[in-house]
């Protein structure tokens, strides 16, 4: 498949890590996501894309038009169809805030239909979208409708998340939660009750979710892996805990994970591939 991406210019790239648009036959139809310090709108141009939950007490949802996907603290399946053709947004955890009048905690572990978030938009999206003759000009379309949207007056609390927010993502997590609030000037209490407000989970939680992206990345299949080294390197000081989430976050144990990928690599360069995994 072939991913056009590019971060929209300020003061988009404030909340937003790319936009992109993904198209072609994917190479592995089942994909694992595990979770990632990323949300997310999806618009499907294509043939439906099939989604589930890691519980099992979720009903599994077909994606035909657009989604919001909140920060998600568990893995979960995606299946493309034989041919994908997908524009979307990776926000980055807080992004999504400013765009959406729903709190946080609402779009946690969720796949929102856009048009209930932004009322009767998908189609008129699509239709733009479809009259684009270029994915340069599919993103600049994108990329307009994000500015339209984009809150004059940021919600209370939004600076203080996006502040302390980008130390968690500088240091990939490694920054403690309570130095975070001693350097904002604010409780823990309240730090915590505007990152609920504005991602949907705790700064401790944003923190784990940073620190697991750190360790899944740096993995590389083809040469030896020192699981220990990489643990430790990404902040786990302890063994059984990490075992513990990254079996959790993966579905697989890290011997297993690094046996997938040594027989289904990531594909170089795909940005799609470098958190997801092929489904057994």
């Amino acid at each position: 498949m072939e991913y056009v991406g590019r971060v929209p210019a300020p003061p988009l790239d404030r909340f937003i890590d790319d936009i992109y648009c993904l198209t072609g036959v994917p190479s592995h139809r089942r994909m694992v996501v595990p979770p990632m310090p990323s949300t997310h709108l999806l618009i499907n141009l294509g043939e439906p894309v099939r989604l589930w939950d890691s519980d099992p007490s979720v009903s599994p949802a077909l994606l035909t038009d657009g989604r919001f996907m909140g920060l998600w603290t568990r893995r979960f399946l995606y299946e493309y169809p034989t041919r994908a053709r997908l524009v979307g947004v990776h926000f980055k955890p807080w992004g999504m805030s400013p765009f959406v009048d729903m709190p946080a905690t609402e779009l946690r572990d969720r796949w929102v239909p856009v048009d209930s978030v932004w009322q009767r938009s998908v189609d008129r999206i699509r239709n733009q979208v479809d009259d684009a003759a270029s994915a340069a000009q599919t993103l600049r379309v994108l990329e307009e409708e994000l500015r339209s949207r984009l809150a004059d007056a940021p919600s209370r609390g939004l600076d203080l998340v996006q502040h302390t927010g980008g130390w968690l993502e500088a240091s990939f997590g490694a920054v403690p939660v309570a130095a975070l609030s001693d350097a904002a000037g604010v409780s823990g209490n309240h730090l915590a009750t505007q990152f609920k407000s504005h991602v949907g989970v705790t700064p401790k939680k944003v923190a784990r979710i940073y620190r697991f992206a750190r360790l899944i990345l740096s993995v590389d299949a083809l040469r030896p892996v020192d699981w220990s080294e990489l643990a430790l390197t990404a902040g786990y000081f302890d063994q059984a805990h990490f075992s513990k989430e990254f079996k959790d976050f993966t579905g697989h144990t890290p011997t297993e994970y690094l046996a997938l990928r040594r027989r289904i690599p990531a594909e170089r360069e795909f940005p799609p591939d470098n958190g997801p995994m092929p489904a057994d």
